[in-house]
């Protein structure tokens, strides 16, 4: 597949690219995906949540009043769940979400993301750039220019760039990635798949 590559005033530069078929085009493979996403999602969880259990909450050590006579039910601390202020029952407990991903399945889901979103018309090469200092008006300028104001967009960069990453850390519906660190998520959710011209080789050295 040959995609044009466009400069960053929104105009074509007069150069293609070839996008490599055993990437880009490639038959997406649906359930290694859900694996991929799933397993992203589940590691973003601290899994830290915790709520405190009728032994470990404090107070209620004295019974609240007597056995019998009173006509009530009886009470034996007042940290039971039945009570206000009292323990949880069955409550969260901190655990460990961490979800691992066969080397090779990663890749081929992330090789599927990428080939769905050439088939669908949804990648943008654009020529290699950078800002000599984090510029948020120079990179709605470049968006604006591809017409991709307000749509969800992720740009791939060619390796570490950190002013662009800050450029468009403060867009809405704007990310900025390494190519190499982008995940099967990543390259999914969004509309347009923005990427510099020297991002295709990082993937293409990654992938193959």
């Amino acid at each position: 597949m040959k995609l044009d590559v466009f400069k960053i005033d929104g105009t074509k530069s007069g150069e293609s690219v070839e996008l490599s078929d055993k990437i880009f085009a490639i038959e997406p493979n649906d359930h290694v995906i859900y694996l991929s996403v799933k397993a992203y999602l589940a590691n973003q969880r601290q899994g830290t949540h915790k709520t405190k259990e009728r032994s470990e909450v404090s107070g209620g050590g004295k019974k609240p009043w007597r056995q019998k006579g009173r006509g009530t039910a009886r009470a034996g601390t007042t940290r039971s769940p039945l009570w206000i202020g009292g323990g949880t029952i069955f409550g969260p407990k901190p655990r460990n979400y961490r979800q691992k991903l066969n080397k090779k399945v990663n890749r081929l889901a992330r090789m599927s993301a990428l080939s769905i979103k050439a088939k669908s018309d949804q990648i943008v090469v654009v020529e290699d750039f950078n800002f000599d200092e984090p510029k948020t008006k120079n990179f709605s300028e470049i968006l604006s220019a591809l017409n991709l104001s307000g749509k969800k967009t992720l740009v791939l960069t060619n390796g570490n760039q950190i002013n662009v990453h800050k450029s468009g850390r403060n867009i809405s519906k704007v990310f900025v990635k390494e190519a190499v660190k982008a995940s099967t998520y990543d390259l999914l959710n969004n509309q347009v798949l923005v990427l510099q011209k020297g991002a295709i080789e990082l993937l293409e050295s990654t992938l193959n």
